[in-house]
């Protein structure tokens, strides 16, 4: 199946064989993790950037654990951010990515609310 969304973009989205599905594009619980991390990576560039940091890239992992039971929601989700550029200040990427989880990531805030643990780390890199 392909979602379209109110700004024109689509993405493919399938399940497993083993439920009808045929495999042909990420499951919804995948884009959920992976709308948390785009929405908070979004937040930290722009934090840094507004704080004249010399961001050159910002990647996340995104690692989410599930309830065994139904539905298989997920209790705890966890972000790790790699931030390189040049000369980063390390307290103001730490408040970066603090910022991002207490104020500006609609959807790790709104999963917070709704009672999943969410945690985050962060590295930096040269370049």
């Amino acid at each position: 199946m392909q979602g379209e969304s109110g700004s024109g973009h689509s993405v493919v989205m399938d399940g497993p064989e083993s439920i009808g599905g045929q495999n042909q594009g990420m499951r919804p619980m995948e884009l959920m993790l992976m709308s948390v991390g785009a929405c908070s990576t979004v937040d930290v560039i722009n934090i840094l950037k507004k704080s004249r940091q010399d961001v050159t890239d910002c990647v996340v992992e995104v690692d989410g654990e599930r309830v065994d039971a139904v539905p298989a929601v997920f209790n705890k989700i966890h972000l790790h951010f790699n931030v390189s550029g040049n000369d980063l200040d390390e307290n103001k990427v730490k408040r970066a990515v603090e910022l991002s989880a207490e104020k500006y990531c609609s959807a790790s805030i709104m999963l917070k609310n709704a009672g999943v643990e969410i945690s985050h780390s962060f590295e930096i890199s040269v370049g």
